[in-house]
């Protein structure tokens, strides 16, 4: 049973703003805030200094330029002492009409200042280091392209908790759609050291990659394996020719989406079956999955056709080697076996009328 496109996980429709990176530096926007405040807060100024004749001083009777300016900032600051205070009808408009406005927005800007460079960036801070202490045993996907995303629906479908799994990619909108779909995400270069680093990379248990070039992929495989020897990669390469540079770079897994589409293909000529039974095995919506684990001890002795889960063996990896099911050497699995068995989707088949 193939899947349908229902069958996919349904994420919420999100409107992206069309946008893209700043070329200008952090100070530059900081100092670009802070002129337009006080740029403001100049032509308060010089509305007071004009209309200086409205204003009244209860302590001296006279309103020199230091008490204007004295009082511009008490009263953009909303503090109000009382001492210096307009009575004249247009004094009164003025700061009604002209001041008050400016007023608010000098006090929005001086907070959505503090906002973006100190409240913000200390609490996104705080929650990183938060995350990345509870960061262990999870999988690692670098791309969330067609087929880093649909990497991470299938696991999800499979079970795969998805405070579990985390995303890295530069792409905005595709990191919303991965935190959509309750993964941890993390915008930036895969290739680069510091990001992997900042993911726990060797705490990882495994690392799938997708980074939509075969260049780009081969070299953050490089990367990983650099700060992580011991944890296994699976990469999509989509030149045959670059297979073995992603093996040589360090992967485990090499995958040809062309490659399996041929096999697909050529599978469908043979049978009508036989490209539907194969994307029923890949996919956990199917009525049978291909799964792959390591020999549990009720079952060292027993033949690849005696297994305790009542699936059908398939093929054992036996120090790096594999035997089929025909082969003599899976008549007695052995401690370490790493087996590959079909067994039954019993969620999918309670769906489908007969079984």
């Amino acid at each position: 049973m193939s899947r349908k496109p229902s069958d996919r996980l349904k994420l919420p429709h999100q409107f992206q703003l069309l946008k893209r990176a700043s070329k200008w530096p952090v100070w530059a926007d900081l100092i670009t805030r802070l002129g337009v405040a006080f740029l403001l807060i100049g032509v308060v100024v010089l509305v007071h200094w004009i209309d200086r004749d409205g204003l009244i001083d209860h302590h001296d009777g006279h309103i020199s330029f230091l008490d204007v300016v004295y009082f511009t900032m008490i009263s953009v600051t909303t503090t109000g002492f009382g001492d210096i205070a307009p009575i004249s009808d247009r004094s009164r408009l003025i700061e009604a009409v002209i001041v008050t406005p400016i007023r608010i927005a000098v006090l929005f800007i001086f907070v959505g200042t503090a906002y973006n460079f100190v409240i913000k960036r200390t609490w996104e801070k705080w929650r990183m280091a938060r995350i990345q202490s509870k960061l262990t045993n999870h999988i690692v996907v670098l791309g969330y392209g067609v087929s880093g995303g649909e990497a991470v629906h299938e696991l999800i479908k499979r079970g795969t908790d998805p405070s579990c799994i985390v995303v890295i990619d530069q792409s905005p909108g595709r990191i919303n759609a991965a935190e959509a779909a309750g993964c941890n995400v993390l915008e930036g270069d895969a290739s680069n050291d510091d990001t992997l680093v900042d993911v726990r990379i060797n705490e990882a248990q495994s690392v799938l990659v997708s980074a939509g070039r075969d260049d780009t992929s081969i070299l953050i495989v490089l990367t990983v394996r650099h700060l992580a020897p011991r944890v296994p990669i699976s990469v999509v390469i989509r030149a045959q020719d670059n297979e073995l540079l992603a093996r040589q770079a360090g992967a485990n897994n090499v995958i040809n989406p062309v490659s399996f589409t041929g096999l697909l293909l050529a599978g469908s000529a043979q049978g009508a079956h036989v490209a539907d039974y194969m994307a029923d095995l890949a996919s956990i919506g199917g009525r049978v999955q291909l799964r792959e684990r390591p020999v549990e001890i009720d079952e060292i002795g027993r033949g690849l056709d005696q297994l305790s889960s009542g699936g059908r063996g398939l093929r054992v990896y036996r120090a790096g080697k594999p035997y089929g099911f025909w082969e003599p050497e899976v008549q007695r699995l052995e401690t370490g076996d790493q087996i590959v068995e079909v067994v039954r989707c019993e969620d999918s088949e309670a769906s489908v009328p007969g079984g």
